[in-house]
């Protein structure tokens, strides 16, 4: 129990635009299954406290339980959890915009190799370096299966697949480093497929695309 409140991997502590959206829907559905979960259990409290079959008076009771809460108010919360679901997801889109910066991944087992089209000739091993408090769209592609790629506190996870380019737009409200992995499983290596995104201030960023920073 206490290892689950450990922020470094946590989704639900967000460092960035697009993780709080994802740690918003998160509560908000979790909201919501506990509302359709309440309702059931009184149901089935009211179910086992009746005695005897049901009596010709109980036929209206039973329509506004099963028809007007146990459906209606079901199929409502569920209609709104997937609307507020896709308005997240169409604000999570990778979409053009001043300012937005590229870098590509390319995962392999098991490791991280990233390259920065500002920086042309500079790769890195196990660390992506990204501006804070910009856009940033990484590239996402595999070198031989297919892996996925994470950074909890950042943005939501999306498949490296061989042949295949994804983009997944991140960014960080302020420098520091957050903790990335392959969530997927890909081997017997892949407890130590993971990956750190190092987030530079404006001077650092510029330093690290001049090469003056490892």
């Amino acid at each position: 129990m206490l290892a689950g409140c450990e922020d470094r991997l946590s989704a639900l502590h967000p460092a960035g635009p697009a993780a709080a959206l994802i740690a918003t829907l998160w509560w908000v559905m979790l909201a919501g299954a506990a509302a359709i979960l309440v309702l059931v259990l009184v149901l089935l409290a009211l179910a086992f406290r009746r005695g005897g079959g049901p009596s010709a008076g109980d036929s209206r009771g039973e329509a506004v339980w099963i028809k007007g809460l146990g459906l209606g108010f079901t199929m409502t919360v569920l209609a709104a959890l997937t609307a507020w679901g896709l308005w997240i997801g169409e604000r999570l889109l990778p979409r053009p915009g001043p300012g937005v910066v590229a870098v590509e991944a390319q995962g392999r087992q098991w490791a991280w190799r990233f390259t920065y089209p500002d920086a042309p000739g500079r790769v890195t091993e196990g660390a992506l370096h990204i501006p804070a408090g910009r856009p940033v769209d990484v590239r996402i592609t595999s070198a031989d299966v297919i892996h996925s790629f994470w950074v909890p506190r950042l943005a939501g996870k999306l498949d490296a697949i061989p042949g295949h380019v994804n983009v997944l737009r991140i960014q960080a409200w302020a420098p520091g480093e957050y903790a990335g992995l392959g969530a997927e499983f890909n081997g017997p290596g892949y407890r130590r497929h993971h990956f750190t995104v190092v987030a530079h201030d404006a001077a650092a960023w510029d330093a690290f695309l001049a090469g003056e920073t490892p």
